[in-house]
């Protein structure tokens, strides 16, 4: 029975929230601000109320002594599936309590929030009260300070029961249903006055659109007519400013083709965000939730899912141990039940969890999946939504997923699922400008340490110490070759020869490396360490693969004469089970095909794609000979100054040719949109870049081109300074630069920064003056939050602050006042890797120039989001090029000045009095 202490939580208990240099307390109604050595005594008691744990530890740099009453916690428990900012001012706002933005009030908030979430508890039916008594009394076992209060209103269990009750969430989930292959989409076309017809339909009687956008969907109408020509699609590149509306734009045409053609359209984008996006639009056009779980489906790559057994698997293990695992995974539990997809990376998820264990645990892993001989293969949730998709009119994924899917087509099916691959024969890339990026990871090789020993686990299995539940092939294959002596003999040869590859552990072997893999490794790792002018470099390390010694050579040799070995029985064994499901034909049950089919896809995947590229690789180590098309290189991997990996990696010089040819010329149509497609240097009407860059260019039909500039009036609402008096490279004197412009703006400011380095130096002395005016700081690479979290805080508290690298600019959608300050520590010029200066080398002394302006474009793009916006763009360069700033609005005024004046100015422009 749960003590009185823990029950009696509402009238006891103060409410913490970080707040400055300590924290805002709360005592009934009494709110004071405490310093920080009493915050943290108050939060280490463990008899507080917070939100989110491990951040305020964070904040306050201690940690609990003792278990709390986290309302975020209680939250995800009453609520499952829930979005909801992880903070009390997001929870609040969830549960309609009125707030202001600041400390006090949202500690205050804090026993309202418990209070309403308590109460909705009581008012649960009493099936639902009994079926939450034996997964309460196991939380109450691993020490929740919830489990308490929460068992006052469902009660307790009569009886005891198994400890797996109430975390066997699986138990609930309904089973998906086969249905019959949609068949091939047809090619009816859309005329343009049905899509203006569509839009007004979307946009409602109360909405309103513009010519802009009207203009819009008559462009990205010609992606959706009929091609006349095998090879040749109805490729549109149209290009609109912020503010365009193109969601809608696009949503006209590509829904009214999904209705006339079937199943085939896939709308892919690069950023989580963007997908939440267009799912919220698709509901304007199936406003039931039922019907728009039929017609639009969001497709991920299988990392973002849970994998049911490996849930099950992490709570046996975990089941009735004290402490916050088992709470975590109670929680993720509750989430299951509630979920509709198992989407780990939806906003429905309560990922402020990887606080506490790595959720790559219970997600799906590659190589792992045994798929039908999987006990919950019937209720899995990639299986569901595969086939979900497959049926589905619209679907929602993202360009790596569609790039992924392409290579993989030569194989008919998708090795990431027992189905057939959904059709694609029309695609949608918005966030077009990020097609290079996306191709150049999804067509690029790697034979790598990490990526050696994930194959070994794959084909032996976990050996030594190794905790895993990946089975090797011989655990997967037996009983499936246990009627055939030679495929056994087959198998045991694989596994033999698997030990040419790097096994686990294997970084800790590079002084004393085991076999030809580790061999390789050792290798070239001295190499790139003697050809780096700074071998202790806090980054990746990297050197050109050429000239080459002969000791890398020979080890290069040995391991390709290995993995040979390896390759041949892999294939030999995939060719035996298609023969099986051809000579057993008629006495193979269904889930039998589907597990013998699965076996093959992975057998010949590796046998006939990745080891073959390794090989080549390693073939072009010995000759000294490479393709034009391909750059190599050796790298060291490094988070820290931490090694992580060491590898032999190979890109296309312009990736864009595989875009092209493996999903762009096998479609009947796309539409490639995005705000920055054009490099603002090469004039209004030259298009060259954007065709560089999206794979167009490498089709026979030229595509159709359209431009919209963005509706805003820069000249009132944007300014853009160029600061000429910064030393950047002193950090005391760049962290003021930051903390005075942060003033002046009075928040809503995003920092980017090229370097993590720079940005850990400018939190560390300006959060404190920053604190005690009141502004908030949130950091990437500093809060213990991912940078999803971080941006929802920073968007939701309208005058705090983020630092960020400048790879974030693209996941801040930050729309209104939360976001009116956006500060560059420099110009964001690429890496001179060797990568980029072999690019330099075949796209011209420009693409440097090229690559920048697109980077501030976009950055720029995330200022002003609305007709009531206003925002400055700050450089903290002074030798900034003029030729660059044609990458920002024309109308935008442009002044070049000291900090000082760049202070005044911003100060004046949005109004501030601090």
């Amino acid at each position: 029975m749960p003590s009185e202490r823990i029950t009696s939580f509402p009238d006891t208990l103060p409410a913490l929230v970080p707040a400055g240099h300590g924290a805002a307390v709360c005592e009934g109604s009494a709110c004071r601000r405490a310093g920080a050595e009493e915050a943290r005594k108050v939060f280490r008691s463990g008899e507080v109320l917070v939100a989110h744990a491990a951040f305020v530890a964070g904040r306050l740099k201690t940690a609990p002594a003792k278990p709390l009453y986290d309302v975020l916690e209680l939250f995800a428990f009453v609520r499952p599936g829930t979005p909801c900012v992880p903070s009390a001012l997001g929870i609040a706002r969830v549960l309609g309590i009125p707030v202001v933005d600041n400390a006090e009030d949202a500690a205050r908030s804090l026993r309202q929030s418990a209070l309403v979430l308590l109460d909705e508890i009581a008012g649960w039916s009493e099936a639902e009260r009994v079926k939450l008594r034996p997964l309460v009394q196991t939380l109450a076992t691993a020490g929740w300070r919830w489990a308490g209060p929460i068992l006052q209103r469902v009660g307790e269990a009569e009886r005891a029961s198994s400890a797996l009750a109430g975390f066997d969430a699986w138990r609930t989930l309904r089973e998906w249903e086969d249905e019959a292959p949609p068949g091939k989409p047809s090619s009816h076309p859309v005329a343009v006055e049905e899509a203006q017809g569509r839009l007004m339909q979307m946009v409602g009687s109360g909405g309103e659109t513009r010519p802009e956008q009207r203009a819009y969907v008559d462009a990205a109408s010609y992606a959706f007519s009929p091609r006349e020509h095998a090879g040749t699609p109805r490729i549109a590149l149209v290009e609109a400013g912020t503010g365009i509306g193109k969601t809608l734009g696009y949503l006209a045409p590509a829904s009214l083709w999904a209705e006339k053609n079937g199943p085939g359209l896939w709308i892919s984008t690069y950023t989580r965000n963007l997908q939440r996006q267009i799912v919220q639009e698709i509901a304007r056009l199936y406003p039931d939730p039922a019907e728009r779980e039929d017609k639009a489906v969001v497709r991920k790559g299988r990392e973002n899912y849970l994998c049911l057994l490996n849930f099950e698997e992490a709570v046996k293990r975990t089941a009735l141990a004290p402490g916050q695992r088992s709470v975590a995974l109670a929680l993720v539990a509750r989430w299951i039940a509630a979920t509709s997809d198992g989407d780990m990376s939806g906003a429905g998820f309560p990922a402020f969890l990887a606080a506490t264990f790595a959720l790559r645990e219970i997600t799906d892993r590659r190589g792992e999946c045994i798929y039908a001989a999987c006990p919950h293969y019937r209720v899995c949730f990639i299986e569901r939504v595969v086939r979900r998709a497959r049926n589905a009119p619209i679907v929602v994924a993202n360009h790596a997923l569609v790039i992924a899917q392409a290579a993989q087509d030569w194989l008919s099916v998708d090795e990431t699922t027992d189905t057939q691959p959904e059709r694609r024969t029309r695609y949608v890339f918005d966030e077009g400008h990020h097609l290079f990026d996306a191709a150049d990871s999804g067509f690029a090789a790697l034979i790598s340490g990490a990526e050696m020993a994930e194959l070994r686990r794959w084909v032996r299995g976990p050996e030594g110490r190794a905790r895993s539940r990946m089975r090797g092939i011989e655990e997967r294959l037996k009983d499936l070759v246990a009627d055939n002596e030679n495929a056994r003999r087959t198998l045991e040869e694989a596994v033999a020869a698997a030990s040419v590859l790097a096994g686990e552990g294997w970084m800790s072997r590079l002084s004393a490396p085991r076999g030809p893999g580790e061999t390789f490794l050792a290798t070239i790792y001295g190499h790139v360490r003697a050809r780096s002018d700074d071998k202790d470099a806090f980054y990746s390390l990297e050197a050109e693969t050429q000239p080459l010694g002969d000791e890398a050579i020979e080890a290069a040799r040995h391991l390709g004469i290995g993995l040979k070995r390896l390759a041949a029985p892999l294939m030999r064994l995939a060719k035996t089970l298609r023969a099986q499901l051809n000579d057993k034909a008629a006495e193979l049950e269904p889930y039998q095909r589907a597990r013998i089919d699965a076996a093959a896809r992975g057998l010949e995947r590796r046998g006939r794609i990745i080891l073959p590229a390794w090989m080549s690789m390693l073939e072009t180590l010995e000759t000294g000979e490479i393709h034009d098309e391909f750059v190599d290189w050796f790298e060291i991997t490094r988070d820290d100054g931490r090694d992580l990996d060491v590898g032999l990696e190979r890109h296309w010089v312009d990736p864009t040719l595989p875009l092209a040819n493996d999903v762009l010329a096998n479609a009947h149509g796309a539409l490639i949109t995005s705000a920055t497609l054009r490099d603002a240097g090469d004039g209004d009407e030259d298009w060259q870049s954007a065709e560089v860059r999206t794979g167009a260019l490498h089709l026979p039909e030229p595509p159709k081109r359209a431009s919209f500039g963005s509706p805003f009036a820069y000249a009132e609402q944007a300014r853009v300074f160029i600061v000429k008096d910064v030393e950047r490279r002193d950090a005391d004197v760049l962290a003021a630069a930051y903390r005075e412009l942060f003033l002046a703006s009075g928040g809503g400011a995003l920092g980017l920064f090229t370097a993590v380095r720079a940005l850990r130096a400018v939190e560390s002395r300006i959060a404190a003056p920053l604190a005690d005016a009141g502004l908030t700081l949130y950091a990437q690479h500093v809060d213990r939050l991912d940078t999803g979290a971080l941006v929802d805080l920073f968007r939701s508290e309208e005058n705090s602050c983020l630092l960020g690298t400048d790879a974030l600019r693209d996941g801040v959608d930050v729309p209104g006042r939360s976001l009116r300050l956006v500060v560059f520590d420099k110009v964001p010029w690429p890496k001179p890797t060797i990568l980029h200066k072999a690019r330099r080398t075949r796209f011209g002394k420009g693409y440097d120039d090229l690559l920048t302006r697109l980077r501030l474009k976009q950055a720029f793009g995330r200022l002003i989001r609305g007709a009531g916006d206003k925002g400055c763009f700050v450089i903290l360069e002074s030798r900034t090029p003029s030729r660059l700033l044609t990458a920002l609005p024309e109308q935008a005024p442009i002044l070049r000045c000291g900090l000082a004046e760049a202070v005044r100015e911003i100060r004046g422009f949005l109004g501030e009095t601090r």
